[in-house]
C-alpha cells in the first residue's frame, strides 16, 4: 500500500516506528513485539537509524525483514547527515532493490558534539532537497516528512518552521508525521495552521506512550515537547515501574481517544521497540 492510499476517510490508519537494536538478542525480541503489534493491522512500519547514518545497513535489514515476515509495507528513514548526493542515491537504490516501499525523508540532527547542521561537500542542506531527490530520481517511493506541533528547536520562528514544512510538501511529500506531543491542542493548532497555508496532505499525530518518567523527560527535552504538569505530578507520585507504566498508559488512552473522537485519519506510534504500552492503548480504544 502506498502512502497516497494509506489514509482514507472514515478509517484510522495506524503506523509504528522502530529503531535498530544493538544486539542479536534485541533484534529477535523486536520481531516478537512487531508480531504482537500486527494484531492492529498497521498500514506501514518505519525504522530510524543512528546518528550520522551509523546504522543504515541495519535499518534496511530491519525493514526488509519486517516486510518479509509480516507482509506489511515498510519505510526507511533517510537523512542528509554525513552523506553526499551520490551516497544518498546508492542508499535509495539499495532500498528499492530490497522492496522498501517508503522513505521518511529528514534533514537530520547535527552529529553528536556539534551544535549546528553542516552539509558535507556534495551533500544536501535541507529536507526539501532530499524530498526532491527522492521524488525525481526514485518516484516509486512514498515519502513521509516530519512536522513539529511545538516548532522545531532550530527554527527561527513558528512561521519559518511552517514554511519549511510547506517546502517539503511542495517538493513531493505524501504525508506529514508529527513529532511526539502530549497536549492535543498543540496538534490541532498546528494542523489548522498547516491547512491555512495550503498543506493538504494528511497530517498524522505522532504518539509516544509514557512508560517511565525519567525516560520521557529525556526524550521530550531532546525534541522540544512539553509534558503537562498534571502528567508529571501523577508520575512523580509513583515510585515503582509498574505504577508509572499504568499511569502513562492511562494518559495515552485519553489522549488517543480524544484524537480519534476529533476525526484524525491516522496515528503514528513511537513504540521504542516494545509492544506492551501501544497494545494496551489500542486495545482500550478499540482500534
Amino acid at each position: 500500500m502506498s502512502l497516497d492510499s494509506a489514509y482514507t476517510p472514515g478509517t484510522l490508519a495506524l503506523s509504528f516506528e522502530l529503531f535498530p537494536p544493538k544486539t542479536a538478542e534485541g533484534e529477535a525480541a523486536l520481531y516478537g513485539h512487531v508480531e504482537r503489534l500486527m494484531t492492529f493491522k498497521p498500514r506501514f512500519v518505519t525504522c530510524t537509524y543512528g546518528a550520522g547514518g551509523s546504522t543504515r545497513e541495519k535499518t534496511l535489514t530491519i525493514v526488509e525483514q519486517v516486510k518479509r515476515r509480516f507482509g506489511v509495507p515498510v519505510a526507511s528513514h533517510l537523512t542528509c547527515v554525513g552523506s553526499t548526493v551520490d551516497e544518498l542515491r546508492r542508499y535509495l537504490t539499495d532500498a528499492s532493490a530490497r522492496g522498501i516501499d517508503n522513505i521518511v525523508a529528514l534533514r537530520g540532527d547535527p552529529p553528536h558534539g556539534e551544535s549546528a547542521f553542516t552539509a558535507v561537500a556534495g551533500g544536501l542542506r535541507y529536507g526539501n532537497e532530499l524530498v526532491s531527490l527522492v521524488r525525481k530520481d526514485f518516484p516509486g517511493f512514498g515519502i513521509a516528512v516530519a512536522g513539529y506541533p511545538e516548532t522545531h528547536r532550530e527554527a527561527a520562528s513558528p512561521e519559518a518552521d511552517l514554511l519549511n514544512l510547506k517546502r517539503k510538501v511542495d517538493a513531493g511529500a505524501n504525508v506529514v508525521l508529527t513529532q511526539l506531543f502530549y497536549r492535543n491542542d498543540d496538534f490541532f493548532r498546528f494542523r489548522d495552521r498547516c491547512h491555512a497555508i495550503g498543506i493538504t496532505i494528511p497530517i498524522i499525530p505522532g504518539i509516544l506512550p509514557v512508560t517511565n518518567l525519567s525516560q520521557v523527560q529525556r526524550i521530550a527535552s531532546l525534541c522540544g515537547a512539553t509534558l503537562p504538569p498534571d502528567l508529571i505530578e501523577d508520575l512523580s507520585r509513583r515510585d515503582d515501574p509498574e505504577s508509572q507504566f499504568d499511569a502513562g498508559v492511562a494518559f495515552a488512552i485519553r489522549q488517543v481517544q480524544a484524537l480519534i473522537d476529533a476525526g484524525v485519519s491516522g496515528i503514528h506510534f513511537y513504540v521504542l521497540n516494545k509492544s506492551q504500552a501501544t497494545a494496551a492503548v489500542l486495545g482500550a480504544v478499540g482500534a
